[in-house]
C-alpha cells in the first residue's frame, strides 16, 4: 500500500528507520561547519566531527598527515579522487560529497533523481515488494526528514482512527508518532519511546547539521506529552533484546521492535537518503494477533 509517492527528491527526512536504527535515518540539507572557505575547512569539520586525527585519516585514505594538513589549510588542492577517498573514510553523506566536490572545484558526482522518475522504477517496485512481503507486520519507507514515501497494510492498520489532517501528504513518521492526536496516546510506553526517537534525531542533527531536521525536531519535541496508561504486563515474561514500542490496537497491546535499513553503497542522493523501517513482533501474542487479521 503506497501512502505517499512524493515525486520529489529526498531533500524534504527511519528508521529509523529508523531507522535506524540505525536507527539512524540520513539527514537532508546538511550544512557543514566551516562552509564558505573552500574544501579544506569542510574536510576539517567532517574529520573533527568524526573525532579522527589527521594521521588516522591519512592512513585510512592512503595519504600522509602532511598532505591532509596542507589540504585543510588550503595550501594544497586535492584531486577529485582524493576528495572522494577522504569523504569515504569520513563517512560523509552522499549529498555532502557533492558539496565537497563543488568546493574543491569539481563537478558533482552523484545525481539526485526524483523518486517518481522512470529511471527509479525498478527501485520503487523493489521497495513495494519488500514491504508487502513483510505483511502482516508493519513496514514503511522514509526519506531523510522522515517523510513516508511508501507503507504496507501493517502500517495502515496502526494508523486507523488517526485524523485526516495528520494523514495529508507529506506524511511524516515522527509527526504521526509523537503528535497528541496521532499515535502518541496509544503508545503505552510513550515516555521511553519518545525519548528514544528524540535522541535518535539529536544524534542525526549533531552529525549532519540539517536545518530541516532541526525544525522537525523542535516541532515534535514541543508537542505536549499525551497521558497514556501504564505499560501492560505480558501474559508470559518476554526477554526483550531492544526497547519495544507498546501500542494499543482495538483493545489489545501490541509489542514491536523497530529495525531500520539503508542502501549499502548508493550512487544517487535520493536513494542514499531512503530508509526502510520494519516492525518485528516482540512477543508471540503480537505475531499471532497480526496473522489472525489476514486469515
Amino acid at each position: 500500500m503506497t501512502v505517499a509517492a512524493t515525486g520529489t527528491d529526498a531533500t524534504a527526512a527511519s528508521t529509523t528507520p529508523s531507522a535506524s536504527s540505525a536507527s539512524a535515518t540520513p539527514a537532508a540539507s546538511a550544512v557543514p561547519v566551516g562552509a564558505g572557505g573552500g574544501v579544506g575547512p569542510l574536510l576539517r569539520a567532517w574529520r573533527e566531527r568524526r573525532r579522527m586525527s589527521q594521521l588516522e585519516l591519512a592512513l585510512r585514505a592512503d595519504s600522509s598527515a602532511r598532505h591532509i594538513s596542507f589540504v585543510e589549510t588550503g595550501r594544497s588542492r586535492p584531486s577529485e579522487d582524493m576528495v572522494l577517498r577522504l569523504a569515504e573514510q569520513l563517512e560523509v553523506p552522499v549529498r555532502e560529497r557533492n558539496a565537497l566536490l563543488l568546493a574543491a572545484g569539481y563537478a558533482p558526482r552523484f545525481p539526485q533523481t526524483p523518486l517518481d522518475d522512470p529511471a527509479l522504477e525498478a527501485l520503487r517496485s523493489g521497495l513495494e515488494r519488500l514491504i508487502q512481503g513483510y505483511e502482516p507486520y508493519p513496514a514503511l519507507v522514509m526519506d531523510a526528514r522522515y517523510d513516508v514515501v511508501a507503507a504496507n497494510r501493517g502500517i495502515a492498520m496502526l494508523l486507523e482512527g488517526v485524523p485526516e489532517s495528520l494523514l495529508a501528504p507529506p506524511l511524516n513518521a515522527m509527526r504521526l508518532t509523537l503528535h497528541p492526536q496521532g499515535l502518541a496516546p496509544r503508545i503505552r510506553n510513550l515516555p521511553e519511546w519518545r525519548g528514544h526517537l528524540l535522541a535518535q534525531m539529536e544524534r542525526q542533527i549533531a552529525l549532519y547539521r540539517s536545518g530541516p531536521l532541526r525544525e522537525l525536531y523542535e516541532e515534535v519535541a514541543a508537542y505536549p506529552v499525551a497521558q497514556t496508561g501504564s505499560p501492560a504486563e505480558p501474559s508470559e515474561p518476554v526477554p526483550y533484546f531492544a526497547l519495544p514500542m507498546l501500542i494499543e490496537h482495538e483493545g489489545r497491546v501490541l509489542s514491536f521492535i523497530s529495525s531500520v535499513a539503508t542502501f549499502n553503497t548508493p550512487m544517487d542522493v535520493t536513494v542514499a537518503e531512503l530508509a526502510i523501517e520494519t516492525f518485528l513482533p516482540a512477543d508471540p501474542a503480537t505475531a499471532k494477533y497480526l496473522h489472525g487479521l489476514i486469515d
